[in-house]
């Protein structure tokens, strides 16, 4: 079975393909989600049976979160193909997420919180992973907003 992974919730834009779980290959890209998806996925639609599309869906760029997931849903429904998302902290070491500002998001064992970096913290970039057979994938896949209202 043929998945794509999209971690667009910052730069590089992250994609990959895997077989079985397997990653088989990848892509990192540049600029906006909205100029990069549509011309990228239109070549990846005509060269592989994609039966499941997996993306990170929090914490990040809202925008970049909004547009994928706007773009990934409608091929989803379009291609009668299988959508899963997942949280961005599964690409990244659980390291902090740039929030707003100075501010950062950090996940631990009560959930995830926004706050400014501490002196021992440390930031990883994300990577794809070679096997997603361990990542948890849920089928709830609305963009997750973690920044409480202004």
């Amino acid at each position: 079975m043929i998945e794509v992974l999209v971690i667009s919730i910052s730069n590089p834009i992250l994609i990959g393909l895997y077989e079985n779980k397997q990653l088989i290959k990848e892509y990192k890209l540049e600029g906006k989600t909205s100029d990069l998806l549509p011309s990228l996925f239109e070549n990846i639609l005509k060269e592989f049976d994609i039966k499941r599309i997996n993306y990170v869906n929090s914490p990040g760029s809202y925008m970049a979160i909004k547009v994928a997931y706007i773009f990934l849903k409608t091929i989803s429904i379009t291609k009668n193909i299988e959508f899963q998302a997942c949280n961005g902290f599964e690409f990244n070491e659980n390291s902090p997420i740039k929030a707003l500002g100075k501010k950062y998001f950090k996940q631990d064992e009560n959930g995830i919180k926004v706050d400014f970096l501490e002196k021992d913290d440390i930031i990883r970039d994300f990577k794809l992973p070679n096997n997603i057979d361990k990542i948890n994938f849920n089928k709830q896949t609305l963009p997750i907003y973690n920044l409480p209202a202004v």
